[in-house]
């Protein structure tokens, strides 16, 4: 049996189910009807199956034909939705960025990461996010254009990934209004008075972190860790207690969610990454990307 199908073949045969039989196949189509017939019997040939039975004076469809006929429906459906995909997709204003988003990236760094690209008048930007490990099944896939992370691509010969660091940020103590002159109070130390959030272990910075607390000789006063960043700044912002967030944000952090600077959390970074695929490198707005960095 020949596995390389034949669509001329398969499409008579469509035509054929279609018409009701191989003479107003021929009459549709403007041929013999031998020819027709020749080119169904190749289909059936290929296929290793029947597609027709004798009833009557006509034909009917064996369970074969049925499938075939169900299958060359869907085809040839699509087919003809082929030219005004195209003439759509190409008359599209809009350039296509499909960013996945590391859930221990802290989204207050998002949009400036992103900055480089978002005065593209015609950006059409999605953004996804999910854990490390799935973003980057899904960029070998091709689901995404560029995954941003606070960590670079694993060496993995099968996965064909490539990072570029777009940079880093120290880190710095912020506190909520109703914790602010207690947690300057003999700052660092008073973080074992006050409460404190963290991000989990999800984020790579949380390691340099606990570190930090270890050098200093701290025991934090944890009250919450969080996955989502964006989470942990909405807490502390409501009065929580005391969180670290990068120093390059610190104008956002302060204006937006109302927090005050306490101090460096000197010795420790957060670093920040674009990974995409040798395929996709060549996207212009990830090219935009990486070029800035």
């Amino acid at each position: 049996m020949n596995t390389e199908l034949n669509y001329k073949h398969l499409y008579y045969f469509w035509v054929t189910a279609k018409e009701g039989g191989m003479s107003h196949a021929a009459t549709r189509l403007g041929m013999a009807v031998q020819t027709i017939s020749a080119q169904v019997r190749q289909l059936e040939r290929e296929l290793g199956h029947s597609l027709f039975k004798p009833a009557g004076r006509g034909l009917a469809l064996t369970e074969a034909g049925q499938t075939a006929l169900q299958l060359a429906e869907q085809i040839f459906q699509l087919g003809e939705q082929l030219p005004a995909a195209v003439r759509d997709s190409a008359s599209q204003t809009s350039v296509r960025l499909m960013v996945g988003i590391s859930d221990g990236l802290p989204k207050l760094a998002v949009r400036d990461l992103l900055s480089p690209v978002l005065d593209e008048p015609k950006l059409r930007l999605l953004c996804h996010e999910d854990e490390f490990d799935d973003l980057l099944a899904d960029l070998a896939l091709h689901r995404l254009d560029v995954v941003l992370s606070d960590r670079p691509a694993p060496a993995n010969p099968n996965l064909r990934l490539y990072s570029h660091a777009l940079g880093s940020s120290h880190l710095g103590w912020y506190a909520p209004a109703a914790w602010y002159d207690e947690a300057a109070r003999d700052f660092p130390r008073s973080l074992e008075r006050v409460p404190v959030l963290l991000p989990t272990s999800h984020a790579s910075v949380r390691l340099r972190l606990d570190q930090w607390f270890e050098r200093h000789g701290l025991q934090p006063r944890i009250m919450g860790e969080f996955e989502d960043s964006a989470l942990l700044t909405t807490f502390g912002a409501s009065g929580l207690g005391v969180l670290p967030a990068p120093d390059r944000m610190r104008e956002q952090v302060e204006r937006a969610y109302g927090l005050r600077w306490l101090g460096d959390c000197e010795g420790v970074q957060e670093h920040f990454y674009a990974i995409g695929t040798a395929r996709k490198v060549q996207h212009p707005l990830v090219q935009r990307l990486l070029d800035v960095r």
